[in-house]
C-alpha cells in the first residue's frame, strides 16, 4: 500500500509582510480530526480491507478477466480512502511539525492504517505469481482490465524481488518502527534545531536563507552556525544515516537487488542504463558548467578565492528586491496563460480555494513541495515565501507540480502516480515558462545578466549539485555495505564529491564537511536527487523542440501530464522525437545550460 507521498523539492529558501499568504484549507479532505466523515472512513477501511483478504486471498488464479477487474477497482477504492486519510493527517502534521498533538494524530493514523492493510500484503505477492500468458489472456479479453497494464507492469517488474507472504507482512507491519521512526527522528530533530547568528536565535530555513544575503560576513556567520549546530548533533545525524543505509542493505540483500540503487530504478519504471547516462553527461560536463560559472561569479564578487558560503551569493549587480505574493502570483499566472490560458486556468483554484500554504512559520516543515494527495480532491502545495526572486520561480515550480497532478488525476488512483523522473517535467517546465517571460520583460542588459546568471545557479542546483549528490550516496551505501561508518567517514565522502563538482575556485571552511546532515533526500527517499537533474535535462531538451516552433507541441505537452504513470518515458518522449536512453539526448540539455554560460562570458566584453 503506498501513500500519497509529497514530491519534496531540493530548491527552497527559508516575517516581512509579502501581502496575504495563502493558507491550506484541509476541509476537501476532511472537516476535522473528529469528524464523522473520518471516522467513518476508517471504519470502512478497516472492513473492507479484512474483507477484501476474505474474498481474494488464493483466489487470484481461479478469476476470469471481470472478476480481476473487480479486484483492482476493489484495491483502488482502498487506495484513494487510506491515501485520503494519511493526506489530510501528514499536511496537518506539516504545517506544524513541533505540535506534539499534530504528530500524535498522524501516528495513530499511520498505525491503524499499517494494521488494516496488513490482511492486503498477499494482493501483489499473489498477482505476480499469475503465469504470463494467463494474465496476457485476460487482459486481451476485457479492455477496461488492459488499462491497467502499466500498473501490472510495474508490480511484476518486483517478482524477482519478492519474498515470502509472510516475510512481507513481517516487513510490512515492522515498517512504522523502522524506516518510518528514523525519518521521523530525522525530522523533530531538525525542526527543533536553533543556529544563533549575530546574537539571534533561527530555525534552519532562516539560518539557509542567510546564505544567499548581499552582506558577506552574515553569509559567514550563517555557514559558521549551521556548521557548529550540525557538529554538536552529527552523531545523531550519523546513526539515522547508518542505520537507514544498513536497514536498506539488509532488504536489498534479502530481495536479491542487484545495487542499492536496483529499487528506486524500479520505482521510477528507468534504465538503470538511463540513469548512468545522465550521471556521465553530467560529471562529464562539470568543467564546462559549474567550474566556468563559478570562476565567472568569482570575477564578478571580486574574489579571488570561494569559500562555500559564496556559492549562493546574490550577484553584486543584483538589486535586494523584494517580491510581494500578487507581483510573484501575477508573473507566474501570465507566464503560464502565455504558453495556453488552459494552464493557467488549472492553476487558478491553488490561488483562490485555499490549496497552497505559503507564508514561513515555527515549526513548519522545510523546503517546498507538492502533495498530489488522492485522485478524487487535488494536490496542495507548500512554499516558505520569502520574497525573493527565487521564491517567484519556487511558486512557478511548485504549481507546476499542480497541474501535472490535477490533468493526472483523470487517470484514477493506481494510473495517476508519475514516476519520480517525469514528475519533475511539469515543474521545470513552469519554471523555465516564468523565466523566459521574466527574461523578456527585462529592460536593461544588466538585469537580463541577472536573471540569466540566477538561471544558471538554479540549474546547476539543480543538475550538477544533485548528481553530486547521487554520487555521494552511492559512495555512502557502498562504503555502509563494507561496516559502520564513523561521522568523519561520511564527512570524507561528502568532501569528495563537493570539489570535483565545483571546482577548483572554491575553499572549503572548517565545518562544511558536515554540511550532508541536513539534506531530507538521502534520509526520507534514497536516491530520489536524481530525478531532478533527470528533469531538468529533459525540459531542457523539450523546450529547445518548443522553441523550434513544433505547431502541435502544447498539445503534445498535456497530452504528456494528462498520462501521468499510463506510460513509459520512452511512449511519452517519442510524439517530440526525444528518447532519454540515447546519451546525447543529455548532452542536448546540458549545451542549453553552457549556452546561457557562453552569453555571460560575451557580456564581460
Amino acid at each position: 500500500m503506498k501513500y500519497p507521498q509529497p514530491v519534496f523539492d531540493a530548491n527552497s529558501s527559508g516575517g516581512k509582510d509579502f501581502g496575504n499568504l495563502p493558507e491550506w484549507d484541509l476541509s476537501d479532505l476532511y472537516p476535522a480530526t473528529d469528524s464523522p466523515e473520518l471516522t467513518r472512513d476508517m471504519a470502512w477501511l478497516e472492513t473492507e480491507c479484512a474483507d477484501f483478504a476474505a474474498t481474494y486471498e488464493g483466489k487470484l488464479a481461479a478469476l476470469d478477466a471481470a472478476g480481476l477487474l473487480a479486484a483492482v477497482q476493489r484495491y483502488e477504492e482502498i487506495d484513494v480512502i487510506a491515501g485520503r486519510i494519511m493526506s489530510f493527517a501528514g499536511l496537518r502534521y506539516y504545517q506544524a511539525t513541533t505540535d506534539s498533538d499534530r504528530a500524535k494524530f498522524m501516528a495513530d493514523c499511520q498505525d491503524k492504517i499499517t494494521n488494516f492493510t496488513t490482511p492486503l500484503v498477499f494482493y501483489g505477492l499473489e498477482f505476480n505469481r499469475l503465469d504470463d500468458a494467463h494474465l496476457a489472456g485476460l487482459l486481451a479479453a476485457n479492455a477496461d482490465l488492459a488499462r491497467y497494464k502499466p500498473v501490472f507492469d510495474r508490480m511484476r517488474a518486483m517478482k524477482p524481488h519478492q519474498l515470502s507472504d509472510e516475510l512481507e507482512k513481517f516487513l510490512h507491519d515492522q515498517s512504522s518502527v523502522g524506516s518510518a521512526a528514523w525519518n521521523r527522528l530525522f525530522d523533530e530533530t531538525m525542526a527543533g534545531l536553533e543556529f544563533t547568528v549575530d546574537g539571534e536565535t533561527l530555525s534552519l530555513e532562516s539560518t539557509l536563507n542567510l546564505l544567499t544575503e548581499h552582506d558577506r560576513s552574515k553569509r559567514e556567520a550563517a555557514t559558521h552556525a549551521l556548521a557548529e549546530v550540525f557538529r554538536d548533533n552529527i552523531k545523531i545525524f550519523s546513526r539515522v544515516h547508518n542505520t537507514l543505509a544498513k536497514e536498506k542493505e539488509i532488504e536489498d540483500r534479502w530481495r536479491k537487488m542487484p545495487t542499492p540503487q536496483t529499487g528506486r530504478h524500479l520505482s521510477n519504471h528507468v534504465e538503470a542504463e538511463v540513469v548512468e547516462a545522465l550521471r556521465n553527461a553530467v560529471v562529464a560536463a562539470y568543467p564546462r558548467l559549474s567550474h566556468r560559472y563559478y570562476a565567472l561569479k568569482a570575477k564578478w564578487l571580486g574574489l579571488e578565492r570561494m569559500q562555500t558560503w559564496d556559492r549562493n551569493a546574490p550577484l553584486p549587480m543584483e538589486i535586494d528586491k523584494t517580491v510581494g505574493w500578487d507581483e510573484a502570483t501575477e508573473t507566474v499566472m501570465s507566464a503560464y496563460a502565455d504558453f495556453d490560458p488552459k494552464m493557467a486556468e488549472i492553476a487558478k483554484p491553488f490561488f483562490t480555494d485555499g490549496w497552497i500554504d505559503a507564508a514561513v512559520k515555527p515549526g513548519k516543515a522545510p523546503g517546498a513541495f507538492a502533495h498530489p494527495t488522492v485522485t478524487p480532491v487535488h494536490p496542495y502545495v507548500m512554499l516558505n515565501y520569502l520574497g525573493k526572486p527565487r521564491d517567484v520561480m519556487t511558486l512557478a515550480h511548485e504549481l507546476g507540480h499542480g497541474v501535472h497532478q490535477v490533468l493526472a488525476a483523470e487517470q484514477g488512483e493506481l494510473l495517476s502516480s508519475t514516476p519520480l523522473t517525469l514528475a519533475e517535467t511539469a515543474s521545470v517546465f513552469g519554471e523555465m515558462l516564468t523565466f523566459r517571460k521574466m527574461l523578456e520583460g527585462a529592460q536593461t542588459q544588466q538585469e537580463r545578466k541577472v536573471l540569466l546568471a540566477n538561471k544558471v545557479e538554479d540549474m546547476i542546483n539543480t543538475v550538477v549539485r544533485q548528481i553530486a549528490f547521487y554520487d555521494f550516496e552511492c559512495k555512502l551505501h557502498a562504503a555502509r555495505a563494507e561496516g559502520e561508518l564513523t561521522p568523519d567517514d561520511i564527512n570524507a565522502l561528502w568532501m569528495s564529491v563537493q570539489a570535483q563538482s565545483l571546482g577548483p575556485v572554491f575553499d572549503f571552511a572548517d565545518g562544511y564537511e558536515t554540511f550532508w546532515a541536513y539534506i531530507p533526500h538521502f534520509v526520507h527517499s534514497p536516491f530520489y536527487v536524481y530525478a531532478y537533474a533527470f528533469g531538468d535535462g529533459l525540459v531542457n531538451a523539450l523546450y529547445a523542440v518548443y522553441e523550434e516552433g513544433d505547431p502541435d507541441f502544447r498539445e503534445k505537452y498535456f497530452d504528456m501530464l494528462r498520462a501521468g504513470g499510463s506510460k513509459h518515458h520512452k511512449e511519452l518522449l517519442a510524439p517530440f522525437g526525444l528518447d532519454a536512453s540515447d546519451p546525447k539526448f543529455w548532452d542536448k540539455g546540458l549545451s542549453m545550460i553552457s549556452g546561457m554560460i557562453d552569453e555571460l562570458e560575451a557580456m564581460e566584453g
